[in-house]
């Protein structure tokens, strides 16, 4: 039996931790990452290497000293350098001594012989035709059942009247998705999560409201954005990040399969300023920043790790965007260096600066009279 791993990202570890038992193999759970993660991460990663290659190999060796014999990652394809990142992290653990087998899954578009191979790797036991759906049917519940309690925690959290509330509503989600043991406890979860928050007393106000965007890891993994989300409801403020696992999944995953174009409207939107991929989620980060503009949002806030070339390129047209749909804009690189309470006092300046813009536009009955905010 595999005693496989994989990394940390947000909750992705729950649905992935019951594919892989329902799949016959032994798992070695990820920890959240910690500082010690990172360290460990910078300690052996190239100079180069961004947060998220580091994060990620400090994750690897946590699990291989636990024992892991197997790592399962994804891969990319476009100028992006993730796509590497699995070949990279492999030389550098064998080179440590770490014996191990890694297994990079990649997009089924291009791919698709590969990836059959690397999954008939995972499945250790037998299954009929009917046990895949199931398990299948029961992985994708829990996929969306997780996203939408994170998603009714940022809406809920900057009106509660009672702070904290809407932390420990997706807390108490997160746990009851965790103890779910098939698709009909899950259905009932759905209904108790919404339960949850809809019990929260909340006050009748119209929040700030900012957009998040940027690349995929520093977007999921609270422990590399510094909890951003949540310091931003608790400072009054809705955010609503671009990017959540389940769509993710479906996009890359079901949609590439079928080769499909996914997010038709953010690449439509991003079009005008892109003439060819850029790679990673840079296009992205600018369709979605133009979509959240006309909905109405006052500001956007990038997050990138330092050193990432797309989102390099998309923070060069983003002030253009932004200023031209009259909405806020700061740009936050996220590296080992950076410090919680640094991010803190940014943020905390960027939505005074939002709050400020949005009180004198309502007195002056004036929309154009915005204010640019960056660097």
């Amino acid at each position: 039996m595999r005693k496989v791993s994989f990394p940390f990202v947000g909750t992705a570890n729950i649905p992935f931790e019951n594919l892989m038992r329902a799949l016959g193999n032994d798992v070695i759970l990820p920890t959240r990452p910690t500082k010690e993660t990172l360290s460990l991460g910078t300690k052996y990663a190239p100079e180069f290497a961004c947060l998220p290659f580091k994060i990620v190999l400090g994750t690897y060796i946590e699990v291989l000293e636990k024992g892991a014999d197997t790592l399962v990652s994804t891969g990319g394809v476009g100028p992006c350098r993730a796509g590497l990142y699995t070949t990279l992290q492999e030389k550098i653990l064998k080179s440590l001594g770490y014996q191990f087998e890694m297994i990079t899954l990649e997009p089924p578009s291009r791919y698709l012989k590969d990836l059959i191979q690397n999954i008939k790797k995972l499945i250790n036991v037998k299954l009929r035709l009917r046990d895949y759906f199931n398990i299948a049917k029961f992985i994708w519940k829990e996929l969306q059942l997780l996203d939408k309690a994170e998603k009714l925690s940022h809406k809920v959290r900057p009106v509660e009247v009672k702070k904290g509330d809407a932390s420990l509503a997706y807390k108490k989600s997160i746990e009851l998705v965790k103890q779910a043991r098939d698709y009909k406890e899950l259905l009932e979860v759905e209904r108790e999560i919404e339960k949850l928050f809809d019990k929260i007393e909340k006050k009748d106000v119209d929040p700030i409201k900012i957009g998040i965007v940027g690349e995929i890891y520093v977007l999921l993994e609270p422990s590399a954005n510094l909890e951003i989300e949540e310091m931003l409801g608790d400072l009054g403020v809705y955010a609503e990040r671009s990017m959540f696992l389940a769509g993710y999944t479906f996009y890359n995953a079901i949609m590439d399969l079928l080769h499909r174009p996914g997010e038709r409207d953010v690449k439509k939107e991003a079009m005008p300023y892109f003439k060819e991929m850029c790679g990673g989620h840079g296009r992205e980060s600018v369709g979605n920043a133009i979509i959240f503009a006309k909905r109405g949002f006052d500001g956007v806030i990038q997050l990138s790790p330092f050193t990432c070339i797309p989102e390099i390129v998309a923070k060069s047209i983003l002030p253009k965007v932004c200023s031209k749909y009259n909405i806020g804009f700061l740009p936050i690189t996220l590296d080992e260096q950076t410090g919680k309470e640094g991010l803190r006092t940014r943020v905390e300046a960027f939505v005074d600066l939002l709050a400020a813009k949005r009180k004198k536009n309502c007195i002056k009955g004036d929309a154009k009279n915005g204010t640019f905010f960056g660097d």
